[in-house]
Formats: structure tokens, sequence, C-alpha cells
């Protein structure tokens, strides 16, 4: 592990910010991760277990807090005008990048309007900032954004990882700009000094930070002097490398391991659920055979989802019913047990359909073509033991209706070559949008960003533009549930099937771990220390 060099540590003690104590026994950590980021810079998020890293580096204008209000960060006050269409933020006056430059108004909106370079983030442009129009700087510490319609899911925004602030300077100098890396500069608590891809990230602490979000534990630096986060995508191999002592922290542990974990009175092991959507199974509807409703159903009544999340998940995994994660806000549980797991009722509808025959290998057959639907996920994004999950999905619908469901798990570039060819019949997905109405209008509406069904219906769309205009809870929860009615249970469009969590496991002397609020998953360093 890299320790800190005597000079570094000098100018560290030099610059005051950090109790005598602190200086005087700076210390450093080792995490190992699931998921290696195919981005760092926050604005191309796409991973929500890419959280914590990004949240290490950048901070956004708001915070999520626990009761899922909104709490001042870079934005220390807000305020909304009347008919919905300003907001007028007041900025901190004491921030600075990573690289010197100064944070103000003038920072934040050309952050805003990076998002209309062509090809930056055109999905983000498209949905969470469809309503943005302009901002206008007041003052260095005021900033008047104004919208085209009204957007409940402004504010959103202004808090989740989209929102980080990157250096305007560096936004111009970068050589990835797409990828990020040590070349963006942040107003984290620590600062990217180090990424190799496939091995390691490292961070050492920003020595002038004192802007943590309302919420924190602490002011003032973080705790740690610097931090190692290891790619380790192997459960076991992270779950050995704890045990040994080689990291001091993992995320991502299975059902599988997590005995083992609970047995050693040295470590320790904390689990919460994220927030967004289930993670679910997309059904294409754009070609053969899931152009047909009764092979959409014939398919989730093929799988006995509860013998399924036993054998792969040993009893920790929280079934799901709805595309809305069991728990959030707008869940509609009228779905539960309304649909899945009679094969009786998969074959009578696949019978209905025309697929009578078999091939010699059992699978069903028509016109000589075989029932075949694929996936092909992209591997950065597998998690949670989610290939596995596909082997035991692909037995059962082979065993109990005859389908023949292949999976691939291949680079991003690759899958993302078969979305765009259409050449899938199932995408995978979950989100940890701290608003489930975002993840909903990614996914679901007419020419959405990540509409990988290629369904189209107009009331499906309606509701979810009402929805996201209007700022009445019990309004939107109405339109959501019916959203989630008309998707799941009588059109078949989704087969929601597991509700993701996180892990973190450390050894005992790790203190200030914790989940954030706003997603479910492992909070960034800030917090953390070694104590006794």
């Amino acid at each position: 592990m890299k320790r800190l060099i005597p000079a570094l540590l000098l100018a560290l003690a030099a610059c005051g910010a950090q109790p005598a104590a602190e200086q005087a026994a700076p210390t450093s950590l080792t995490w190992a991760i699931e998921t290696q980021p195919i981005t760092l810079n926050p604005q191309q998020w796409a991973q929500n277990k890419v959280r914590l890293l990004v949240f290490n580096q950048f901070d956004a204008l708001l915070t999520r807090k626990e009761d899922g209000s909104f709490g001042p960060w870079l934005a220390t006050a807000w305020k909304v005008s009347d008919d919905g269409l300003t907001y007028t933020l007041t900025l901190r006056d004491d921030v600075t990048f990573h690289d010197g430059t100064k944070f103000d108004a003038a920072s934040v909106k050309a952050n805003l309007d990076q998002f209309r370079v062509p090809g930056y983030n055109p999905a983000v442009a498209a949905i969470q900032l469809r309503a943005y129009q302009e901002a206008k700087v007041i003052s260095p510490a005021t900033l008047e954004i104004t919208l085209k319609e009204r957007d409940a899911l402004f504010l959103d925004f202004l808090a989740s990882p989209y929102a980080g602030q990157v250096s305007p300077k560096s936004l111009k100098s970068a050589k990835d700009l797409k990828f990020g890396g040590p070349d963006l500069a942040g107003t984290g608590p620590f600062i990217l000094d180090r990424y190799v891809q496939g091995q390691e990230i490292h961070y050492r602490r920003n020595p002038a930070y004192n802007w943590p979000p309302d919420g924190a534990a602490h002011q003032g630096p973080a705790h740690l002097s610097e931090i190692t986060y290891r790619f380790l995508p192997e459960a076991a191999v992270r779950v050995g490398a704890l045990t040994s002592g080689q990291v001091q922290v993992i995320e991502g542990v299975p059902a599988t391991e997590a005995g083992l974990i609970q047995r050693d009175p040295g470590l320790s092991l904390q689990t919460a659920l994220n927030s967004g959507t289930s993670f679910s199974y997309y059904f294409n509807t754009s070609h053969a055979p899931f152009d047909d409703q009764r092979v959409r159903e014939a398919f989730r009544e093929a799988v006995d989802v509860d013998a399924v999340l036993r054998a792969v998940y040993q009893g920790t995994a929280t079934r799901a019913w709805s595309i809305v994660g069991k728990g959030g806000t707008f869940y509609d549980a009228s779905l539960e047990n309304s649909y899945g797991g009679d094969p009786a009722k998969a074959n009578a509808l696949l019978d209905a359909a025309g697929w009578k025959q078999r091939d010699a290998q059992g699978y069903r057959v028509k016109d000589g073509k075989r029932l075949t639907v694929r996936t092909v996920a992209s591997a950065p994004f597998v998690r949670d033991r989610r290939d596995i999950l596909a082997q035991a999905i692909q037995a059962q619908v082979k065993q109990n209706a005859g389908i023949d469901f292949q999976v691939k798990i291949v680079d991003q570039g690759t899958a993302q070559k078969a979305l765009d060819d259409d050449a899938y019949e199932i995408f995978e997905n979950s989100r940890g949008d701290s608003d489930a109405g975002a993840a909903l209008n990614l996914i679901l509406p007419t020419g959405g960003a990540i509409n990988r069904t290629r369904f189209s219906d107009p009331r499906v769309d309606k509701w979810l533009t009402e929805a996201g205009a209007t700022s009445d809870q019990a309004r939107r929860k109405e339109l959501y549930t019916r959203v989630q009615r008309e998707v799941v249970r009588e059109k078949a469009i989704v087969f929601p099937i597991y509700v993701p969590a996180d892990q973190i496991a450390a050894q005992k002397s790790v203190q200030g771990l914790r989940f954030d609020p706003a997603s479910g998953t492992p909070a960034n360093a800030y917090d953390v220390r070694i104590g006794t």
C-alpha cells in the first residue's frame, strides 16, 4: 500500500487544516470494489456502484437526506419561484477546485451549459435537463436558473452525481473528458491522483476541504490521508482479501460469502436496499417473439422467482414485483402475487401463440424456427451474481416452457452494438436514481434514452409527463401507480426480479462507513476513519 512520504506529511501539517493529533498519525485505507468504472466523470455517471468514487472527487450542489428531503451542499440555499420556472441558488463563497480555481456562479453555469455541447451526454440533456433554458450569473455567489416548464425532478438533478461540479478549466483541458480521471478537477474531499485500469484507483486527502454536505458527521478535511480502491470483481477474491488483511473494506458481499464474515469476530457486515428501480428483464417488443404479449407473459410464468432467488442468494434477496423498487415512495404493492410462477399457464400461452412443436432438444419451434431469446449484458454492469441468476432462469424457462434463453456477457462496446442493432430480446437493468421518476422517464417513454423495450403507449407518456411536472407527491404516486400497473400487469413489458442491495464488510477498526441515503449504495470515504 502506498504511504505518504515525510515531505508530503510536513506539507499537510503546514496547511493547518487538520487537528494536530490527526496530522501526527495520518491514516490510509485499502478498499476492494466489485465494479470497475467505465467513467469517472460525474456528468457521465452510469453505474450506481461508482457513486462512492464520484463523490470522493466531486461535490454536488445539494444533498439528499435520510428523510428524502434536500439539504445544502455547495449551494447553501435555494428558492423556487411561484410558477416553478425559476430557481435561485445561493452558493458558498469559500470553495476552490483541486486545480486552484475558484468555485462560483460562473462555474456552475459552465457545468450546466456543458450538457448542451453536442454528444456530451445527450441522455441527460434530453431527460434530466430537458426543461433547462438558461442560467444567469447574478453575483459570484448567486445563480438564477430558468426552466422552460415545471420539472419536479430538477432538485433531484442538483443533488445527483450529474451535478458534480467540475472545474471549467479542466472541462476544457482534459485529455479524455468523457472518461474523466486525474485530468478532471473537482472540489471533493479527495483528489484523484492515480488510476490504473483493471487494478486500482488512488485518492489523497484534499487538505483545504471544509464544505461537506448537510448531515456529514464532521467538518474539515477527511480523516483518511489516502485511500486506494482495488478492482476485484470476483466475490470470493474480495472476501479472501479482507479476511487475510490485504484490504480493510470490501463492498458487494454475496450470500454465499456472508456467513464467513459474520462468523469472524474481527469483521462487520452492513447491508442496505438500493433506491430507484428493481433489477428487471425488459422485453424487446419490436420483433418476435416478444412482440406477442402471450410470449412475454409465458416467459414470466415459466420462472419460479422465489426458488431462483433462494438458490442464487440463499434467502437474502428481496423479491421484486414492480419496476419501482419495493419500499420506494411510489411502489405499488397491489402488483404483488399478481403474476408469475405458473408453468401450466406458460405452456398454455405458448400453445395459443402457435409455439406448439418441440425440437430434439425440447425447445419449442414454430415455422421451423426455435423459440430463442437473447440477453447481451455489458460486463461492467454485471453485479450481484447476475450471471448466475441468468443461468438459473435459463434452466427454468427451458425445463418449464421449452424457451431457449441465451445469455451473453460481453464488453461495453459489443453490448452497445447489440442494442443499436436491435440484436437482443431481453435488456437487463436496474437504476439507482434517488427519485424513481427519473428512472421511469429514461426507460418507459416513447423515444426514452434507454427505452430498450421499444414499447410506446401515449397514455404512459402522458402520465409520466404529468408526474414530472407536479410537485404534489400524492398526485405523482397516483400517476406512477398507473404506469406500473400498465407496464407490469396489463402489458407485461417488464419482468421484475429482485431489489438490488449493497453490502459493506470491514475490519471492525474501520469506523464511519455508511450508505448514501439517496441511493442505498456505499457512501464516499469522507467520514471514514480508522479507530480502536
